[in-house]
């Protein structure tokens, strides 16, 4: 009997001390467990407190969306009302314009007829216009270069005699001259006449060459002008010929010079005389004066 009290005792100190290690085991393992679910109840309240601000906004857009629709309904209605309505518009002006169209299609093309015919009818006018006007000016044209031909011929004549005349004269009084110096050969010769004639026949040398030879006139003034230089040269005189003759610059005359596009580069001749160069007895006893055209 002892022993089996003595067994219970035992036994129940063995659970009493098995109990005791348990629960603070499990105290320890349920702390931890206790934290987090109060942790999932906080946030659980916040994501409560979170759907409702979210259902709160959904149900304020579903206002809106509902409002949107009922605006975006109203809107159609107005614009399917407006199409009907500038459809019949449309329909009616089209109807009227296509009237006034054919009014003026009509009118086109009767005005359209009636321009071509005075526009062609214009045309012709002007052409035939422009044709008399061309006719007439090139007749003008003719008539007055003829008056000028002729003009200038009837001038040139007129020259040829004069000069003919002058050269004539000149040659009478170089023969003079001749005459005179053979009756007295111990006179001082004087030159002063011969230098004067020889001025005035080279000039005329330079228009017989510069004129047409068909001029009346021009054959008779030539051998005038030959004559004289025939009694020059019997007067002991010699006239160097200048004209159209190549010049360079150290020759002993005075020269003045003018650019010709007709010669070549550093190409320089003589092309008018001032005065010509005068030799009495194969002496110079005048300086000749020329103008020089030259190649640029």
């Amino acid at each position: 009997m002892k022993r089996q009290i003595t067994f219970a005792i035992l036994l129940f100190s063995s659970f009493g001390a098995f109990a005791q290690v348990t629960q603070e085991d499990l105290e320890k393992e349920i702390k931890p467990l206790t934290q987090k679910v109060n942790s999932l109840q906080s946030e659980n309240s916040k994501l409560k407190s979170e759907i409702g601000t979210l259902n709160s906004k959904l149900s304020n857009a579903y206002q809106r969306i509902d409002s949107l629709r009922t605006k975006t309904q109203d809107n159609s209605n107005a614009i399917t009302q407006t199409a009907n309505q500038l459809g019949i518009q449309i329909k009616e002006t089209g109807d009227k314009n296509e009237g006034k169209i054919t009014e003026v299609s009509e009118s086109l093309s009767k005005n359209s007829l009636y321009g071509i015919i005075g526009v062609l009818s214009a045309i012709l006018l002007s052409g035939l216009l422009y044709w008399l006007l061309s006719k007439k000016q090139k007749t003008d044209k003719t008539e007055v270069e003829t008056q000028l031909s002729n003009a200038k011929k009837s001038i040139e004549e007129e020259q040829v005699q004069i000069n003919t005349k002058l050269a004539e004269l000149y040659n009478g009084q170089m023969e003079l001259l001749k005459q005179e110096r053979k009756a007295n050969p111990s006179n001082e010769i004087d030159h002063s006449l011969a230098l004067k004639v020889a001025d005035e026949i080279v000039k005329m040398q330079m228009n017989l060459v510069h004129m047409d030879s068909k001029v009346r006139g021009h054959k008779q003034l030539t051998i005038a002008v030959t004559n004289v230089f025939d009694n020059f040269k019997a007067n002991g005189y010699e006239i160097v010929d200048l004209l159209n003759k190549p010049y360079n610059d150290g020759m002993n005359m005075d020269a003045s010079k003018e650019p010709d596009p007709s010669l070549n580069e550093g190409e320089q001749v003589i092309r008018r005389i001032i005065k010509p160069e005068i030799h009495y007895n194969n002496k110079m006893i005048q300086k000749a004066q020329v103008i020089v055209a030259y190649g640029e």
